[in-house]
């Protein structure tokens, strides 16, 4: 019998922990959904606009072919989580949009307020490594990355 989460030599641990940090922006997401944002929090959600089972208007997915970064701070409107995806309300260019991301899709989940941040493999939905239950092994040892959120502070 074939167990997901072991490979030909045991437990595939890299996996199991890639799953297991993908549990962090899911479940903050869902506290978010339920309550609503807490200040000073605020989460930067990147992820492969290319990735199956993403949900973006076309002119966002004409401008960000790749990947995209989104923030949910003040203005999202009818947040919604399940175990696969999240999807929201988001103002671009003063219009409201809703997206629908797989947790699959995200690179990077960041909460600057609480000096935060993870990074995932992102593998691009046409590699050979990709298919609707396994991501990429890693080219280091960490599964996830904790990431400085330098860059995103304001100076």
């Amino acid at each position: 019998m074939s167990d997901a989460w072991a490979g030909e030599r045991g437990f595939d641990y890299p996996r199991m922990m890639r799953e297991a940090l993908r549990e962090v922006p899911r479940e903050a997401l869902r506290r978010v959904a339920e309550s609503g944002m807490p200040e000073p929090h605020h989460f930067y959600l990147t992820f492969r606009t290319d990735h199956p089972g993403v949900e973006v208007a076309e002119f966002l997915s004409d401008r960000y072919p790749d990947e995209m970064t989104v923030i949910l701070q003040h203005q999202f409107w009818d947040l919604e989580v399940d175990d696969e995806a999240f999807s929201v309300g988001l103002s671009f260019s003063g219009r409201v949009e809703y997206i629908r991301i797989p947790f699959r899709a995200l690179t990077a989940f960041i909460d600057p307020a609480a000096e935060f941040g993870l990074r995932f493999d992102g593998v691009p939905p046409d590699s050979p490594d990709d298919d609707e239950h396994t991501e990429a092994p890693t080219s280091r040892s960490e599964p996830g990355e904790v990431v400085s959120i330098d860059k995103f502070r304001k100076k």
